[in-house]
């Protein structure tokens, strides 16, 4: 009733909401390509309780990994001398291929050895979505090499009657491997597979053996074996072709694949079983099957002694429809800042009914950025979180929508400002092997306190002046939100001088500067994790340049370190020119005045890391072909030299300039028996690169393709293959210039600095409205409650944590949304549909996944 009520009044009071427009033709998405985008991100919190060495030194040095099923994608920092180590790292990437297992490896790391592996937490994909968004405690589990395997293997399967010479009747089973696909790296390297046939039953094991493929984790088998299955019998025109019922139940094919050790042990990669009986209704079956594991009969029953592992989850898949589909709620979410209360707005409402706001947060903030509405829709939340803040001490301190919002956005466009601003110091400082610590209690032996001090201090000024000098650098987006935080926050509190300072510091120093500071990998400042002692020097520098940034904007009372010794130290900075300067850089930072960044003239740094090229004009044979390098990309120019300290040397530095740049292209792992390979095709020769895993390689293309989609000349075709022994291996042709036999794969986005795909993003706020559906009816209910009851609240209710100002508004809003939400739904069952029924089972996109030990 009030729900009804309150719909009377909406469409009484004001137009008729407005509704999705008409989707486009019928059978329009089953004819356009719908994109399958696969993310994901979270945190690698903490181990406790790890299984320490029996010797006297019963600490270890620990680090994680993440592993789409064997293969590593990322790697944490080593946390030395621990049972329970604190890594705190947070994680996001793109998932280019698809996988059975996402796992976390706990290592102890080795200076003589290999890294010992205490033990694992695999996931299924399907499992996933059960961990999304919050922190759980996971049980390690034990590694075997047994357990490890990836891929999937093609098996055709049939049964012969045969006739021999004197009359009698054999029944042959057939057996035909065909091929593998997506077998693991051995030590970085494409493996050499072979794979063992067997007729297993119970008095009987027959065995035969594959020819071991080269260098290969995708092998072309294409080999047949024959087994005969039952007895030879008389042959009678009365004996129709059966299989014997007691045979064929026991009867089974096993296929167990291997990697050639040549002077070593052979590596087991997987195994699959398959019983006969598949054949009992027809003559012949063939299939994809997923490698499983063995069962060795090994298996731990105190799995919990090795340990647990605290991780945060959240994993996406996204099916991105063509671009028409979205426009309804694209416009519904623009039109969010000039929604009048902001909290009535589709992106406000949005962020109150997600589970976790930051899942909200990311595609708002890109969509809104995309499109230069987010401006104003951050100066309105903004707005409202300082009508409940009290404290002008406290403002901006909490973790509101507006807070993420921010942090978002400069995490997004100050990227390049903090490379130029901090990325030469903290190189420095990391590079360096000098000791900063102050602390008396861990201060080694040998240390000197006042050397220590001298050598952060230094550090401290050395950055402090940096930053303090960089506001030309700062985006004009982060200097427009600025500038509307410190009048806002002026006008909250007329009485606070400082206000309109730490309005501002809580987020560019306390919230921005101090958290790159602090873990420069995760800006991309580093290539690399710092060791511990540099990490503790991160720290202390950290800490200092925050309290430097709001303790100068706000007065000159006692600094609010709560160590001691950090407190002594800061007296060291209580000058007037420290204040001075603070305050200095933030009228500048957040003046209405439009500011040309200093660094338009300088190339963009966008991207560094450690991968493999092939020699220019080398034989294909030898592993001098392939060399480590450093490589560097900026807008200008891709670079790379041997290690990162050649950079000095230019004689050893090579360069492609951007605008040479043709296409960049994924290279067929058959051309050099590699995976993870791609090309830069340029003016010369192309040059052929390695990643480490499949992670980097998409970003590296990505990055190449977005900075050099605008040249002139671009390919529309290139070879997928190398030009190898005189020919390409794509197309067989003979000439080094043919033109390319594949078309080029479409452009992304120009922008280099901010690459936003609006349609995944919209795609993305979709799946979160479906998956806060009965949030979103409990927030309509209370619309209608609140316009029908307008009493006074006298106890708490479903609705009491919901921010609705104006009931009527939201109503409305919420009515538009639930409206294009069910318009959304219709293509999308459609596609669902229809991939299941592509995807067949036993196919190579839904292969089984076959009976185990």
């Amino acid at each position: 009733m009030a729900a009804a009520a309150l719909g009377a009044a909406a469409a009484s009071s004001q137009a008729p909401a407005a509704t999705a427009t008409a989707e486009p033709g019928a059978g329009d998405e089953d004819s356009r390509e719908v994109r399958v985008l696969q993310s994901l991100r979270g945190k690698i919190c903490e181990a406790k309780n790890l299984l320490p060495y029996l010797g006297p030194n019963k600490m270890r040095d620990c680090f994680c990994t993440i592993n789409l099923d064997q293969e590593e994608v990322y790697r944490t920092q080593v946390v030395e001398k621990s049972l329970s180590p604190f890594f705190s790292e947070e994680f996001y990437f793109e998932i280019p291929r698809t996988f059975q297992y996402l796992s976390f490896y706990v290592y102890d790391k080795n200076v003589l050895q290999r890294d010992l592996r205490i033990g694992k937490v695999a996931i299924k994909k399907e499992d996933l979505c059960n961990h999304s968004g919050k922190e759980t405690w996971f049980s390690l589990q034990p590694v075997d090499s047994n357990s490890e395997v990836q891929g999937k293997v093609h098996l055709e399967l049939k049964l012969n009657e045969l006739i021999t010479e004197n009359g009698t009747v054999c029944q042959q089973l057939v057996v035909h491997i065909k091929a593998c696909h997506g077998l693991p790296l051995i030590n970085g390297q494409s493996c050499d597979p072979y794979a063992t046939v067997s007729l297993v039953g119970p008095s009987r094991n027959d065995q035969k053996k594959t020819k071991v493929k080269k260098k290969t984790s995708n092998p072309q088998f294409n080999e047949i074996f024959y087994f005969e299955v039952t007895r030879s019998s008389s042959y009678t025109r009365k004996s129709q072709f059966q299989v014997e019922e007691e045979d064929i139940e026991k009867l089974e094919i096993r296929i167990d694949l291997w990697n050639n050790g040549n002077l070593v042990q052979d590596v087991f990669l997987g195994e699959i079983k398959v019983p006969v009986n598949v054949l009992r209704n027809d003559s012949s079956h063939q299939a994809w099957y997923l490698l499983q594991p063995r069962d060795n009969g090994n298996k731990s029953s105190k799995t919990d002694d090795l340990g647990s592992l605290r991780l945060n989850i959240c994993y996406t898949e996204d099916y991105v429809l063509p671009s028409e589909y979205y426009g309804p709620l694209k416009t519904l979410l623009l039109k969010s800042p000039d929604v009048q209360p902001i909290s009535a707005s589709a992106a406000y409402i949005l962020g109150e009914i997600c589970r976790d706001k930051n899942d909200a947060v990311l595609p708002l903030v890109r969509l809104l950025l995309h499109h230069d509405r987010l401006v104003p829709f951050a100066t309105a939340v903004a707005e409202l979180d300082l009508k409940d803040t009290q404290d002008a001490n406290t403002i901006f301190r909490g973790n509101s929508l507006a807070t993420r919002c921010l942090d978002e956005m400069m995490k997004i466009v100050g990227g390049h400002y903090l490379k130029v601003t901090l990325k030469p110091i903290l190189d420095e400082i990391c590079e360096s092997s000098k000791s900063c610590e102050i602390d008396p209690i861990k201060l080694k032996e040998g240390d000197n306190v006042e050397n220590n001090k001298e050598n952060l201090r230094y550090y401290v000024d050395k950055l402090f002046s940096t930053i303090v000098k960089s506001s030309m650098s700062c985006p004009t987006v982060m200097c427009d939100i600025f500038y509307s935080l410190r009048q806002m926050a002026t006008q909250r509190f007329p009485n606070d001088p400082h206000v309109q300072y730490s309005a501002v510091s809580s987020f560019v120093f306390l919230r921005f500067f101090a958290v790159a500071v602090v873990s420069p990998h995760t800006f991309h400042l580093r290539p690399h994790h710092p060791d511990a002692q540099t990490i503790r020097t991160l720290t202390l520098i950290s800490k200092t340049i925050q309290t430097l940034g709001s303790w100068g904007s706000l007065s000159k009372s006692k600094s609010s370190f709560k160590e001691s010794f950090m407190c002594e130290f800061f007296k060291m900075f209580q000058e007037e020119g420290y204040i001075i300067a603070v305050k200095k850089f933030l009228d500048e930072i957040s003046s209405t005045e439009t500011k040309e960044s200093s660094g338009t003239s300088e190339p963009v740094h966008l991207k560094e890391g450690e991968m493999y090229k092939r020699a220019q004009g080398r034989t294909r044979i030898g592993k001098k072909n392939f060399k480590k390098r450093w490589f560097c990309l900026t807008s200008r120019e891709l670079t790379y030299h041997k290690q990162p300290e050649f950079i000095e040397r230019k004689d050893a530095i090579y360069t492609i300039p951007v605008k040479n740049i043709l296409a960049v292209e994924k290279l067929e792992e058959s051309s050099f028996n590699k995976k993870n390979m791609f090309q830069v095709i340029h003016t010369e020769k192309p040059l052929y690169v390695q990643a480490n895993n499949c992670v980097e390689a998409n970003e590296w293309i990505d990055v190449l393709c977005r900075v050099s989609r605008c040249n002139q000349n671009r390919l529309s075709s290139y070879h997928p293959s190398a030009y190898l022994n005189g020919s390409w291996l794509c197309c067989q042709e003979t000439s080094e210039n043919a033109h390319g036999c594949k078309p080029c794969t479409a452009g992304v986005p120009a922008d280099i600095q901010i690459d936003i795909d609006e349609d995944r993003e919209t795609e993305r706020i979709y799946s979160l409205f479906t998956l806060s559906l009965p949030k979103l009816q409990k927030m309509e209910e209370a619309c209608g409650t609140i316009a029908v009851y307008q009493g006074p609240q006298k106890e708490p209710d479903d609705y009491s944590n919901f921010v609705i100002e104006d009931s009527v508004t939201t109503f409305k809003t919420i009515q538009q949304v639930k409206s294009i939400i069910e318009k959304l739904d219709e293509p999308h069952e459609k596609y669902r549909k229809k991939r299941s029924s592509s995807a067949k089972y036993g196919s190579k996109e839904n292969p089984i996944v076959g009976k185990t030990s």
